[in-house]
């Protein structure tokens, strides 16, 4: 009698404890993507893409709790021009005029937890990484059948990218970067 209880009292932890612990994503990097978008105050808008190294989402009772993405930085793609202008672009943004790639590889998002909205989407607070100074920030996400889609903006500024921002150089004219860079990133976990 002993035992059966003994059994029955383990199935119920077991049982407790697996409806508990959040629910893990490990990102597919071949099958996501990142694209970025900035622009001038001529209208002029470049944009292209970057490679993630990893990532991973945790969730719990249909929620975002956690989460965690590392961007590779020296993938840095210029997608809408070609030859020496693209060349030219992609070895700027490398450059410490931009993201400083050689000594800052790497980028990172991190998610500290997520209200739904009542569309199914999610708005998550965390912490965004670059040039090794991290920022609050705050962004929408969807998540359905282990897909997702995230978009966000940050401020350059604050990761201490500042060429040509109007914020830190007067008489800049058509020359004017805005500060804020546009990211869309669609998400595939395993």
């Amino acid at each position: 009698m002993k035992l059966k209880k003994s059994t029955s009292i383990l199935l119920i932890i077991i049982f407790l404890s697996s409806n508990a612990f959040a629910q893990e994503f490990i990102l597919d990097n071949t099958n996501s993507s990142i694209k970025w978008t900035g622009k001038e105050i001529t209208t002029k808008t470049h944009y292209g893409s970057l490679k993630f190294k990893e990532g991973k989402i945790n969730m719990k009772d249909d929620k975002i709790i956690s989460g965690m993405f590392i961007v590779d930085m020296n993938s840095i793609n210029c997608q809408d021009l070609s030859g020496s202008s693209k060349n030219y672009l992609e070895s700027h943004l490398k450059s410490e005029d931009f993201f400083g790639v050689d000594i800052y590889p790497e980028a990172s998002l991190t998610i500290k937890s997520s209200k739904r909205s009542n569309n199914g989407n999610y708005l998550a607070d965390g912490d965004i990484t670059i040039k090794g100074i991290t920022q609050p920030v705050s962004f929408k996400i969807s998540f359905k059948n282990n897909e997702a889609e995230a978009k966000l903006t940050f401020d350059r500024t604050k990761h201490n990218v500042t060429y040509r921002s109007g914020n830190f150089f007067q008489n800049l004219g058509d020359k004017l970067i805005y500060d804020d860079i546009e990211i869309k990133a669609q998400l595939t976990f395993n």
